[in-house]
């Protein structure tokens, strides 16, 4: 047992400075040529071994919103390394310029919608759909290697006011309409794209629904598609939002009562028969033991989208739970 743990060690530091593997120091603890070690290692750098896609090669989408995700040390890129499939941003307009923030004192000039959204996901895409001699028409694969169909929702949360800044936002959207990687709408059907514009927030509905042709979309209230907001489809809203704390209250220990069921339910339901995603926010997330029991009735219960803030926890919650 000492003896396998040394020869992991020695492995790993022969690793770090780059030199050959002797056979006697794999980690493994096998006979392995140092030939074939430089080979495993990539000693040669052969081109042959270089896979073009490889960004995000690995990881494996789950339906995972990421929560005020411009909190994150490094926004989008730290949701798109474990996996989730939508963000959100919230933006406020300053001089023609979104700005990306929780509150205004959080805003900087650095840190706009362009500079940590719109530029970071373009070059995602265009990682992965390089342009090559086997190409013969543009590709439009998703963010994702492993799932290159899957799309990227991307809220924008509208905190100024939104009759003015909602058509900034669409202009915005430019640089991904120019390439051909967004979710349209042509009156009648849908066409999936890698990224799904959502806008939410103070987003006017008035300036989505009645739009024919339109590359964005609505976050409707969950919780108001079987009364105020029944005439919204899918069409409109491929994802509908509520305030969890709002319709459930406090979650005591780990499991909802009946009334709680029977609202999550209801909405689940209303959504699901519409063909929309459900997402709740605002869920709890302390104690530990109360946020990841409503995690699990969620997910049962067929929410599309988790909201999550703490995102690693998420990721490794569902998958060691067999829902991923």
């Amino acid at each position: 047992m000492i003896s396998s743990f040394v020869a992991i060690a020695i492995s790993l530091a022969l690793r770090a400075t780059g030199l050959p593997l002797p056979s006697s120091a794999t980690a493994e603890g096998l006979d392995i040529s140092t030939t074939l070690q430089n080979i495993l290692s990539n000693t040669h750098n052969s081109d042959a071994y270089t896979y073009p896609t490889d960004f995000t090669r690995g990881i494996i989408p789950k339906p995972i919103h990421s929560h005020n995700d411009y909190w994150r040390d490094i926004p989008f890129y730290s949701a798109l390394s474990v996996g989730c499939v939508s963000v959100e941003a919230d933006v406020w307009l300053y001089n023609n310029t979104l700005y990306v923030g929780h509150e205004q004192s959080a805003l900087t000039p650095a840190r706009t919608f362009d500079s940590l959204y719109i530029q970071p996901i373009l070059d995602t895409l265009h990682r992965e759909n390089p342009t090559t001699q086997f190409v013969s028409k543009a590709t439009k694969n998703g963010v994702y290697d492993t799932s290159s169909g899957t799309t990227l929702f991307l809220f924008v949360d509208l905190k100024t006011d939104g009759p003015t800044t909602w058509p900034i936002v669409v202009k915005q959207l430019q640089p991904l309409r120019d390439a051909g990687y967004l979710t349209t709408f042509n009156g009648t059907a849908i066409t999936p794209g890698p990224v799904t514009v959502i806008g939410t927030g103070n987003t006017p509905l008035n300036q989505v629904q009645p739009v024919q042709n339109r590359d964005y979309f609505f976050d409707a209230n969950l919780a108001l598609l079987s009364t105020t907001q029944s005439n919204i489809t899918a069409f409109v809203s491929p994802v509908a939002s509520t305030q969890f704390r709002k319709y459930f209250g406090t979650i005591n220990g780990t499991t909802f009562n009946d009334t709680q069921i029977a609202t999550l339910s209801q909405h689940l339901a209303v959504a699901n028969e519409k063909g929309i995603l459900g997402r709740y926010w605002d869920t709890p997330g302390w104690p530990i033991v109360t946020r990841n029991a409503v995690w699990s009735t969620l997910i049962e219960a067929g929410v599309g989208l988790l909201n999550a803030d703490d995102l690693p926890e998420a990721a490794g919650y569902g998958g060691v739970n067999g829902y991923w």
